[in-house]
């Protein structure tokens, strides 16, 4: 069926389909990191962390495309799961430093599992090939978007 421009519907788009994808890969993996006593935005913040991608709160904030204040939240409940360390930068004691602990690296690997886990159910029905363009696209929609790769 067309639309009146003579393009494909909607839910044939690149768009809609990884939104939709994306939606329940969502709600598998929060299911799945709730076991830890996580939400998976405290995942990709950790993430951020271990990837060295950024440690101030700031620097976290524009790289996962999230407001401050949301980054200041999430570091909350992590420092009080024990899963991060938060320490003035010598250089400059406005801005936090934050770090993984031995527990956040623990945590951070056991969600790791997970999405592996999740990955191997989601493309089980891709053959290797088709497995390896789709990590390529992935990768590349990702450095285009200014996400750590």
């Amino acid at each position: 069926m067309k639309d009146v421009k003579g393009q494909g519907p909607l839910a044939s788009t690149v768009t809609f389909r990884l939104g939709t994808i994306g939606a329940i890969v969502t709600e598998r993996f929060t299911e799945q990191v709730q076991a830890y006593g996580l939400k998976p935005k405290q995942v990709g913040l950790m993430a951020v962390l271990a990837a060295g991608a950024a440690d101030s709160q700031q620097e976290i904030a524009r790289t996962m495309g999230v407001a401050p204040s949301l980054v200041v939240g999430l570091a909350d409940q992590l420092e009080e799961l024990g899963a991060i360390r938060r320490e003035r930068d010598p250089a400059d004691r406005r801005r936090q430093v934050l770090t993984l602990t031995d527990h956040g690296h623990t945590l951070l690997a056991e969600c790791t599992a997970a999405a592996h886990t999740l990955d191997e159910t989601l493309t089980a029905h891709l053959t290797p090939a088709a497995r390896q363009a789709l990590h390529q696209a992935l990768t590349t929609l990702a450095a285009q978007s200014g996400l750590p790769t």
